[in-house]
């Protein structure tokens, strides 16, 4: 099981491996209204007592993070195919979560538009995770 580090980011292992942390049940009645392979805005169905935050990817010691997007295939921020960039946006400023019956985990950050402010929810996918760093 992976340590909760509230204080620190994730590192790709640690993503990896909450990802990899639970058996896909789709019977889980405490997040079946979250399929979210991409992102997605989080419904308001959704008990938010039902998940647990399990650490962050905000890096502390960055006050601005970046709002570059990394897509090196042409995808988007909305392909279920993006890859899950920790470094770069909007995975800069997400925090993750897990079901806390299933422990199937997600990442969740706030978009904040210039008249509404929109809580985003995405699936965690192993597959998709990514350790390639900003360049300075």
């Amino acid at each position: 099981m992976v340590s909760m580090r509230y204080d620190l980011p994730l590192g790709v292992a640690e993503l990896r491996a909450l990802a990899g942390a639970f058996e896909r049940d789709e019977s889980c009645q405490a997040c079946a209204s979250l399929v979210c392979p991409g992102w997605e805005a989080m419904p308001g169905s959704v008990d938010r007592d039902a998940l647990e935050r399990v650490g962050t990817l905000r890096d502390p010691a960055i006050d601005d993070p970046t709002v570059a997007e990394y897509h090196p295939t042409g995808t988007t921020l909305w392909s279920l195919a993006a890859p899950i960039a920790p470094a770069w946006f909007p995975y800069n400023r997400c925090d993750v979560w897990r079901c806390a019956t299933c422990h199937r985990a997600f990442l969740r950050y706030t978009e904040y538009g210039g008249y509404y402010n929109e809580e985003r929810v995405r699936e965690l996918d192993a597959r998709l995770v990514t350790d390639v760093l900003l360049s300075r």
